[in-house]
């Protein structure tokens, strides 16, 4: 835990520069120093002081809190530094005009001086750049105490301004500014009303499409960036933003592949584009297509194809191109590929303009082409001539190898390259040359980020979430989806050039499938930074189980915030500064092992056998078990959402979108609150759309079977209340740590009555489902280019299976078991589990193991009844759904199995009669060896 530290002592609060770091230091020293505290989990807060007060030794207040933000961050490493920014203001208190500006520029400056974090309405913060230049000038005055009267001159100008002349109150003036503004505009507060129009109106203003994008539209996305990044944009109004700049760039894309200058050669290897010679100049024909060699001058002739947008289907081509090389060009990029070349960077079948080049150094603008027998026809002298001349007019160099020369005498090749390297590149503006292959650079500049959910996992609203993040800071995102083979998401990072990989997942298993990856990117020799993200990764898991396995950068990502920072530092352009970014990481994650498994070797765990000899002892004879009301099977399909949605938990889906509270008291959070409030309304127009045209469907299924608890570990089930057939059997887990002796070491079985007791148990099981037909609602919104609803209508289905469940399960210990008919609890009691009994669900912490999965949708038939089912890794598919087991007994209670020993896995592979390997696997997380 971290701990807030104000500058405050024996003497008071710190008022001055000098009491401020003193106080601090010597907090720091007694707290990292002496304690062995960890510093980065120190906080300082040096105290934000109301300024223009008229008292003259105010007046220096908030320049002192910023000089020493700057100080403790060049002297107490690591530590973070935070403020009340409110109380900045308190003298202007009425006046909010003022007081967000004021806000705005003092926050502008603290944060430049190292301010980590700070406490604001940022719901209320004026954009800085946007703050009136009049108004600007006066405040700054102030904050970094510039005038002598600069509190005399503040408090003027704000008595002449109209605290009711806001932006808000006069919301549709925005729609008399020029378009650039109120394509940014629409873009900051991700209006999406009237983008339609405003595209239209810049299409007509400037001279090509792209312009557009690469101007007004981005330079919106950076603000937007900027803000979220300051922490002054919240996650929902990030995905609006998006939303708005996917449909003006969407309005635009036709327009820009008609306009792109004519369309490269085709493929040397395609045989559906086939040149046709224009009517204005007869050239010779090729006979074959395996004559093409992609050299032809474009110029010459009108390309023919089905497809009316070329560019992809060129780029089709291109990638066809790279996957069959020729000896030659094999040859060549293996020369290129694995020397480093003084770090100068190739690219491969590369489009330039119209044409497709062989190999290019952009930076340097030096093309390397490698002619076989073909190029020595006339008509292909001619149209190579014509090529090497528009390249050399546009700054490039052109440096031509035969097939020979390459084959045969590499390290000739290779030093001519080198030297050409070495020539300056000379000048020539690429103006729309760069078209084609680049469109998707010169909209996201930044470089290019491949996001997959790993083999087996179906989860992807926390990845789709990170993918428009990044998508808004200038970073082109390739989502390749979920349940992705490591093989597809490290053959695409090569196809694409990917700068960067980021792997997600939800389940446990998912998290040996990144060490697989991380093992494989090891293997090919590839040194793509790796990212790591969803609800079951850590830091610690990253650092202690997939960083040994990759020599390149591993890093674990918390949320969609970090994610940017993180990028921009692993992309950095300045290479002493990366190195120094992903050296830290690996000396961090270095330290984190080196501290996990010390402190695994420090803990106290028994003996299996010493465990279940400390087993929950229940007295079964003095408690009378309930047989089920309605034993057996019962299904509950198309199952109504107006009844499920009173039994949602907000709490979570305020998570989901990066909105830290507790409902419904979020809502008067002065940070969240007023985006909380906005997000909650869309929830439920969207939920009401859905109910009212029966968008999504709810299944469920519920089973009551006899049962007992046998070799105190496993429960078997019965086939019917004889109790002499059995259907299947549970297979559960113990507690293996030290305990003190008032505590047991629990597992599952505990709560079932041991068959040797005689008393007839009974055990429950559910699988429920909000999803089905949510892929069709998802691909309307993706269509739409709607990633806000997109996301949304994930989160509501999510919430609505776990609604499901709480539903399902009080109908279960009130009507179908009926062990507590006469329960009643409010949504908010049910949610606070006041009830009797307990859902657990195999894979989460008081039965780690996911493949126990398999006897609950074997048993319920869960996948003909619900329409569920589990993948490879165990997941549940559709995403929004939910399993489980039911137990009745009072002394039922949630716990963690933690740290396994090698016993207790080696009688476990013996139960279940699964290989040891496989045991391993499925429990990697919980191995204590």
């Amino acid at each position: 835990a971290a701990v807030i530290v104000m500058a405050f002592d024996e003497k008071g609060q710190a008022d001055t520069f000098e009491r401020r770091i003193e106080i601090c230091k010597r907090a720091y020293d007694i707290l990292a120093k002496e304690v062995g505290f960890p510093p980065q989990d120190i906080i300082f807060d040096p105290n934000i002081l109301a300024i223009a007060t008229g008292i003259e030794d105010h007046n220096n207040y908030a320049v002192d809190y910023i000089e020493a933000t700057r100080w403790i961050k060049q002297n107490l490493p690591l530590a973070k530094v935070s403020g009340g920014v409110s109380n900045l203001s308190f003298s202007f208190r009425g006046n909010d005009v003022v007081r967000e500006a004021m806000h705005s520029a003092f926050l502008y400056h603290a944060i430049k001086a190292g301010m980590d974090m700070g406490i604001v309405n940022a719901g209320q913060l004026e954009v800085y750049e946007e703050i009136p230049k009049e108004l600007l000038e006066k405040v700054e005055d102030v904050i970094l105490n510039r005038r002598s009267d600069s509190t005399e001159r503040l408090i003027g100008f704000a008595e002449t301004i109209n605290k009711k002349e806001k932006a808000e109150d006069k919301k549709d003036e925005w729609r008399n500014l020029p378009v650039e503004e109120k394509l940014k505009y629409a873009l900051i507060k991700g209006v999406i009303d009237y983008i339609e129009e405003d595209v239209e109106e810049a299409r007509l203003k400037y001279s090509q499409p792209l312009e557009i994008i690469e101007g007004p539209l981005m330079a919106g996305m950076n603000v937007v960036g900027d803000l979220f990044g300051a922490g002054k944009m919240f996650l929902p109004q990030v995905v609006k933003s998006a939303r708005v700049m996917k449909k003006a760039v969407a309005i635009l894309e036709p327009y820009i592949k008609t306009q792109t200058a004519h369309p490269p050669a085709p493929s040397r290897r395609d045989e559906s584009l086939i040149p046709v010679p224009s009517p204005k100049e007869k050239v010779v024909q090729a006979s074959s297509p395996a004559l093409l060699q992609g050299k032809w001058d474009s110029d010459k002739y009108d390309w023919m194809t089905a497809d009316l947008n070329v560019y992809e289907k060129v780029k089709k081509f291109v990638k066809q191109n790279r996957s069959n090389p020729t000896p030659a060009e094999e040859k060549m990029w293996e020369l290129l590929r694995d020397r480093k070349l003084e770090n100068y960077k190739f690219r491969r079948q590369h489009i330039i303009g119209k044409y497709i080049a062989d190999f290019a150094c952009i930076p340097q603008k030096l093309v390397i082409e490698i002619d076989g027998l073909i190029h020595q026809l006339p008509e292909n002298k001619d149209s190579d001539e014509i090529r090497t001349q528009w390249l050399e007019s546009i700054g490039f160099r052109v440096l031509r190898f035969l097939n020979d020369e390459v084959l045969n005498n590499p390290a000739k090749v290779l030093q001519d390259v080198l030297d050409n390297l070495k020539v300056p590149s000379f000048g020539g503006d690429l103006g729309e040359a760069s078209l084609g292959e680049d469109l998707g650079r010169a909209r996201s500049g930044s470089g290019k980020i491949l996001l997959a959910t790993v083999k087996g996992d179906v989860h992807d609203i926390g990845k789709n979430i990170v993918g428009v993040v990044l998508g808004c800071n200038n970073y082109k995102v390739i989502d390749l989806g979920v349940m992705v083979h490591a093989e597809k998401i490290l053959q695409t990072a090569i196809d694409e050039r990917a700068d960067v990989i980021g792997l997600s997942g939800l389940i446990t298993p998912s998290l040996d499938e990144m060490v697989h990856v991380a093992k494989e990117m090891e293997r090919r020799g590839m040194n793509l930074p790796l990212l790591i993200g969803g609800a079951t990764t850590s830091r610690i898991h990253t650092a202690v189980k997939i960083s040994p396995n990759y020599s390149g950068a591993v890093i674990h990502v918390l949320d969609a915030s970090r994610s940017v920072p993180v990028v921009s530092s692993l992309l950095n352009e300045n290479e002493e500064e990366k190195k120094k970014f992903i050296q830290s990481i690996k000396d961090e994650y270095s330290q984190v092992k080196e501290d996990h498994e010390r402190k695994k070797s420090d803990k106290n765990f028994i003996s299996l056998e010493d465990a279940r000899r400390n087993h929950l002892k229940i007295n079964w004879k003095n408690y009378q078990i309930k047989k089920p009301d309605k034993p057996g099977i019962t299904v509950l399909n198309n199952y109504p959402l107006s009844t499920l949605r009173n039994y949602i938990d907000w709490t979570p889906f305020f998570m989901t979108w990066e909105l830290k509270g507790k409902y419904p008291l979020i809502f008067g959070d002065k940070t969240f609150g007023p985006e909380a409030k906005k997000l909650f309304n869309d929830a439920n127009n969207l939920l009401d759309k859905i109910i009212n045209e029966k968008l999504l469907i709810a299944n469920g299924v519920v089973g009551l079977f006899p049962a007992n608890s046998v070799g105190i570990d496993d429960i078997e089930i019965y086939a019917d209340e004889t109790r002499t057939g059995v259907k299947r059997v549970l297979h559960t887990l113990r507690q293996q740590m030290q305990k003190s002796a008032s505590e047991s070491n629990i597992a599952l079985a505990d709560f079932i009555a041991p068959k040797e007791s005689g008393v007839e148990d009974y055990i429950g099981m559910f699988a429920v489902t909000a999803g089905v037909g949510i892929e069709k609602l998802i691909e309307k919104f993706e269509t739409d280019n709607d990633d806000y609803n997109s996301i949304m209508v994930k989160a509501i289905a999510d919430r609505l299976a776990e609604a499901f469940a709480e539903h399902l399960h009080e109908l279960v210990r009130k009507e179908y078991w009926g062990y507590a008919s006469e329960e009643k609890y409010s949504n908010e009691d049910l949610i606070k589990e006041k009830y009797i009994g307990i859902r657990p669900a195999p894979g989460y912490p008081a039965q780690p193991d996911h493949t126990e999965k398999t006897i609950i949708f074997s048993l319920l038939e869960a996948e003909k009844n619900t329409g569920i089912k589990l993948t490879e890794s165990m997941a549940m598919y559709p995403a929004a759904s939910v399993s489980g087991l039911y137990f009745s007994h009072p002394e039922a209670k949630y716990f963690t199995v933690g740290k396994i020993g090698k016993d207790q896995v080696l009688d476990y592979h013996r139960r279940k009669g699964m290989s040891l390997e496989e045991i391993e696997r499925w429990l990697s997380p919980n191995l204590n060896y």
